[in-house]
């Protein structure tokens, strides 16, 4: 029998945030040494294994594909206790956003997930972070300034456009605007324009989670973000933009005309490919939690440190319901510390 909560998700909250604490330390044995498989195998394990510790049926909504002896955690999957009377859930999840960063030593990359629970006990998880077609979607991301003015920011409106609406509800001159977009081929002509218009350009090889959040977060040194990245990151970040009070306006962007003839086929109309997803689209519902921990320095958190015999990470844990914004320091005692893996059923230690 499920016992009807008024705010199931207090049960675990602050134990998403060691999901994603022992995710990012786990990456962090291998930062820098080159093998990304490896980081994001120890990142997922970590992470499984503190779930199984987690009093929930929960399902992976949003993961990765099943590729053959590629790790991670699949759309599909079931973590949690799954024991009579846990709580319904959603995950949307990534051990590693940015593997490559992390592989590479860099900057930017991140453990992160969501997780919502039902409105009500009976109801089904499946209902909840809808999961997109395409590979990639087409993105702008502000911050609440921007989101709460009457006047709103559009994905069919010249860039040009958008970035004026921005600049004149942050107060700034829009040569002062500072623009996050991915260092992809694809984005020669927007990056183009955006100096054009004379706006500052932050150029990420990766990471666009903590990209798209960071306009919503105070002090962030970013006011947008723009461009065309990953679906399932565009799930991840509405969930943190939500509990934030921002915006970010997603549309399904094909690839190329392969994919676009695969999508149509699958069923996909002409009215799917023109939708523009919301943060409330992406993320319903008020049962709506947010977990990240820094594994390297990026705009939205603090990379992992070690200082004298503990490793300290840097988490944030935000709640939709209040939009509560927790930002956790830790300090781990790396003669104790110890983390649960779902390859062994055991502790093991840093």
């Amino acid at each position: 029998m499920i016992v009807n909560r008024h705010d199931p998700e207090r049960v675990f909250d602050l134990d998403l945030v060691r999901c994603t604490e022992n995710a990012a330390l786990a990456a962090w044995k291998h930062f820098g040494k080159g093998d990304k498989n490896l980081a994001d195998f120890a990142a997922a394990d970590a992470m499984r294994g503190m779930f199984q510790l987690i009093d929930c049926k929960a399902v992976v909504r949003i993961g990765e594909g099943r590729k053959d002896k590629a790790p991670g955690i699949f759309t599909g999957e079931r973590i949690g206790s799954w024991r009579d009377g846990s709580i319904p859930a959603a995950v949307a999840v990534d051990p590693i956003d940015g593997t490559t960063l992390t592989a590479r030593g860099l900057n930017g990359a991140i453990s992160v997930l969501a997780l919502s629970t039902c409105e009500s006990p009976d109801g089904d998880p499946t209902d909840l972070f809808p999961a997109i077609p395409s590979h990639y979607m087409e993105k702008i991301a502000v911050g609440p300034m921007v989101a709460d003015s009457d006047v709103c920011v559009k994905l069919d409106a010249p860039l040009e456009a958008n970035l004026s609406i921005i600049a004149g509800q942050l107060r700034k001159r829009l040569r002062d605007l500072v623009v996050v977009v991915l260092d992809r081929p694809r984005h020669e002509s927007i990056i183009e324009n955006i100096r054009g218009i004379g706006c500052r350009i932050r150029l990420i090889p990766d990471g666009d989670v903590a990209a798209a959040i960071a306009p919503s977060l105070p002090n962030s040194g970013i006011d947008a973000y723009v461009g065309i990245g990953g679906s399932p990151e565009a799930v991840l970040s509405a969930a943190a933009i939500k509990c934030l009070g921002g915006q970010q306006l997603c549309r399904m962007w094909p690839k190329d005309a392969a994919e676009r003839r695969q999508l149509t086929e699958s069923g996909c109309s002409d009215d799917d490919f023109r939708r523009a997803w919301s943060v409330e689209m992406m993320a319903p519902g008020n049962h709506l939690i947010f977990s990240a921990t820094g594994i390297s320095d990026s705009p939205m958190l603090r990379g992992i440190q070690y200082v004298g015999g503990h490793c300290v990470t840097h988490s944030v844990l935000m709640r939709a319901r209040n939009r509560t914004v927790r930002l956790i320091e830790a300090f781990h005692d790396l003669s104790r510390k110890t983390m649960r893996l779902h390859s062994t059923g055991r502790e093991a230690s840093l």
